[in-house]
């Protein structure tokens, strides 16, 4: 059975901005070094990949490198599809049993889609030697968050014009790094970029996860419960902060890109399977022939779990 695959530009309105998140919905349980293969072909910051539960959706996600506990923007991207594709109601609560315990996500009237983050403030803390000098900064603040480092630097322009050393950050001990500023702008509260070659990601074009440390800085420091945060990478992103105690509304728009289907379904004894029943025709093309994957038809129940196929896919 062939695996529907979408790609989902996260903490964004606009196509071909904010971070970009393949979502694999799976049809049944996968081994966890195929998922870590897919994420590694994908070669994004996240893929997501969803299965459905009898109380919401188990929610796991891996960067090329390794699985990560915690992931905003996956799981923005990850709470678009059952929307999309009409597996939740448009006032349905989304359940997410992940790594870092279960989340939920509600979809509001305006597209916005809030997840219930952890809450994680930053703790006062002397950098790692080495570290300020990868990254070009002298900071105003530094602090920790779980295994992560949140740096508070003079200037918007300081977070937008830093080039680190990222040789020298993966030769040192780490997990990930949150650089920020005040926000020059008045649509947002302030501006941040995201480091993490320690997991294969050198940059983040926009990270959920590593607004639950700055949020909770900048709410405090600027005496807000709501924020709106900028992320200054190269495709920007908007991600909207709601402080609640100990817990984080993390919003942000979604836009899905494309939608397909993954052909290679698992590996057995070194050889790929494509998807079970597949087979191959070639169609007509300009300039010589194509090939098309054709497969079969779904069950009633099939199509109603996972959406309906492309129409190509129903020819007979």
């Amino acid at each position: 059975m062939a695996i529907r695959l979408f790609q989902v530009d996260a903490f964004t309105s606009e196509p071909f901005a904010g971070n970009p998140a393949p979502v694999c919905l799976l049809p049944e349980p996968r081994a966890d070094i195929w998922m870590q293969q897919v994420a590694c072909e994908m070669n994004l910051s996240e893929t997501a990949f969803l299965l459905e539960q009898y109380d919401g959706y188990s929610l796991r996600r891996f960067t090329p490198k390794v699985e990560v506990d915690l992931c905003g923007h996956a799981t923005l991207a990850g709470a678009q599809v059952p929307w999309q594709e009409d597996l939740l109601g448009p006032g349905q609560l989304a359940r997410f049993h992940t790594r870092s315990g279960l989340l939920t996500a509600e979809r509001k009237g305006d597209g916005l889609i809030e997840i219930v983050f952890p809450a994680t403030p930053a703790e006062p803390s002397d950098a790692p030697e080495g570290l300020l000098a990868a990254l070009g900064v002298m900071p105003r603040y530094v602090g920790m968050f779980g295994s992560k480092h949140l740096i508070e630097v003079d200037s918007e322009e300081t977070v937008r014009c830093l080039c680190p050393d990222f040789a020298s950050l993966r030769a040192m001990p780490g997990r990930g790094v949150a650089v920020t500023s005040a926000s020059a702008s008045p649509r947002h509260d302030f501006v941040s970029r995201y480091f993490a070659p320690w997991v294969g990601i050198d940059e983040a074009p926009v990270t959920g996860s590593a607004h639950c440390a700055p949020g909770p800085f900048w709410g405090k420091r600027l005496e807000k419960g709501r924020l709106v945060a900028f992320q200054a990478s190269e495709r920007g992103g908007v991600p909207h902060i709601h402080l609640r105690g100990e817990r984080i509304l993390m919003g942000g728009q979604a836009v899905t890109i494309s939608c397909g289907e993954l052909l290679v379904y698992g590996l057995e004894g070194g050889r790929s399977h494509r998807a079970q029943g597949a087979t191959r025709k070639h169609v007509g093309h300009e300039g010589g022939q194509r090939e098309r994957l054709r497969t079969p038809r779904r069950s009633r129940h099939r199509r109603r779990a996972h959406g309906p196929l492309p129409a190509w896919c129903s020819r007979r």
